[in-house]
């Protein structure tokens, strides 16, 4: 790994912990519904010990028939508005939310590339999706530089910094 990604994975960890005790501190759960991430997300949060304390679990759903099955996405978002959308992961995030025992959630669906974007969707193109403890969903479309590992840890990063920066203002 390059000396920046050594940096962004000091950092990741250093927000899933910080994330960890605010959840463990509210005593409340979180969920991830990840596609471009592959799990990375989840990977970061069960890095940090005792994190079964504020994981419940992680729905990776690569393929939009995983969204379908495993989040209840539906058929006609995914081909009206594609896996790379606002209504995609908004109803990625709220299918993970429903289908655990988690107060929180977050959802990705992006194209890390080198290869699959468009020029509606470039490359580096994710949209996040955030749930909070009142239910509230926000979406967001961001735009990350970068190889395709660069992109994903952006992505977690990211999806990090927003959880920490609003579930207080959510709860």
């Amino acid at each position: 790994m390059s000396t920046v990604s050594e940096n962004q994975v000091t950092e990741i960890l250093k927000l899933s912990a910080d994330l960890g005790r605010m959840l463990q501190h509210l005593g409340i759960s979180m969920c991830t519904a990840e596609s471009c991430t592959g799990g990375l997300i989840s990977a970061f949060i069960t890095d940090i010990s005792g994190s079964s304390e504020w994981f419940d679990r992680a729905f990776v759903t690569y393929t939009n028939e995983a969204k379908m099955e495993m989040l209840g996405v539906s058929s006609d978002t995914l081909q009206q508005y594609g896996a790379v959308s606002s209504r995609t992961v908004e109803e990625m995030v709220r299918g993970a939310v429903e289908r655990s025992a988690a107060t929180v959630g977050v959802a990705v669906s992006g194209i890390a590339g080198p290869t699959g974007g468009t020029p509606e969707k470039p490359v580096g193109t994710v949209w996040m999706a955030w749930c909070y403890p009142d239910g509230y969903v926000e979406t967001e479309c961001h735009h990350f530089d970068g190889n395709r590992q660069e992109v994903r840890l952006c992505t977690v990063a990211e999806a990090f910094r927003r959880l920490l920066e609003k579930i207080s203002a959510h709860t």
